[in-house]
């Protein structure tokens, strides 16, 4: 991979392993720092070790699993366990309605392995086949955590 299709690929993943990573790591500073290495090893497994993917398909899979992996590491890290929280400073981003912030708050709120595979299902517009894939999950353990998923959702929305 040539630097101009590096950079190209860049600028077409560059959201969704923010995104990945905002979802699994609950803050926007950890999920830039993520982005960050994420990008460093898709440089160095694509340009400086000189391996190639088949198609846009396999990079995007490829991003996913390491951006999993990478967060999966930074919740294990001492440092994360054990700082403040700060729970009052929560980042939320802008949206034009009430509704779309109150659904992203409650989408937060779940357990990290039920946003992940929403998230996956609905805004990456993966099956469950492949998000198994990705996860290293049973097909049926997928369809699990979004029925799962998206029966609190519901509770939480009948509730109000």
């Amino acid at each position: 991979m040539d630097r101009t299709e590096f950079m190209q690929a860049l600028e077409t993943y560059w959201d969704m392993v923010y995104r990945v990573a905002l979802n699994c790591l609950g803050s926007a500073a950890d999920a830039e720092d993520a982005v960050q290495e994420v990008m460093l090893k898709f440089y160095t497994h694509a340009c400086v070790k000189n391996k190639g993917f088949d198609s846009d398909a396999h990079v995007k899979h490829w991003l996913i699993r390491v951006t999993i992996n990478v967060c999966k590491s930074a919740l294990r890290t001492f440092w994360r366990k054990h700082r403040v929280s700060l729970d009052d400073l929560a980042e939320t981003p802008v949206f034009n309605n009430y509704g779309q912030s109150e659904l992203f708050s409650e989408v937060m709120a779940l357990p990290e392995q039920h946003r992940i595979v929403l998230y996956l299902y609905y805004y990456e517009d993966y099956g469950s086949k492949e998000i198994a894939a990705l996860l290293g999950l049973t097909e049926n353990h997928v369809r699990t955590r979004l029925s799962r998923a998206r029966n609190k959702l519901k509770e939480v929305w009948q509730d109000e």
